[in-house]
């Protein structure tokens, strides 16, 4: 017989804590395709990172930040992979995405350290 009554996973907001909320994790997902592979591919053997590989999607996670490094991509790619082509392959991400320059995007789980590079006009 069936159980007749589960908990609840879901939290009344009253009971909800701001504290409780916060992360400093930070991550992509793609579509599968040859670009998103050898993004996967390079960043699968970087310490603290889970690649995890879906029917059509590739996610990457990470804790902190994620450094994704153009060189190592194109080199994994066979071809150039700017940070603007990197943008077009990740479909979304989490995290604050900043390119720090012309060969390495950034995503920070922690908005703070993301500011440093942020400038305001």
């Amino acid at each position: 017989m069936a159980q007749a009554h589960q908990d609840n996973i879901f939290k009344n907001m009253k009971d909800v804590r701001f504290e409780d909320t916060i992360s400093h994790q930070c991550g992509v997902t793609m579509n599968d395709s040859v670009e998103a592979r050898a993004i996967a591919d390079v960043m699968a053997e970087k310490p603290g990172i889970t690649v995890t590989y879906q029917p059509a999607l590739i996610r990457i996670d990470g804790e902190g930040k994620i450094i994704f490094k153009m060189d190592e991509i194109s080199e994994s790619l066979g071809r150039t992979m700017t940070p603007y082509l990197f943008e077009i392959s990740t479909s979304t991400h989490y995290g604050r995405m900043v390119m720090v320059d012309d060969n390495s995007v950034v995503l920070f789980g922690d908005m703070e350290e993301a500011m440093q590079y942020i400038e305001y006009k």
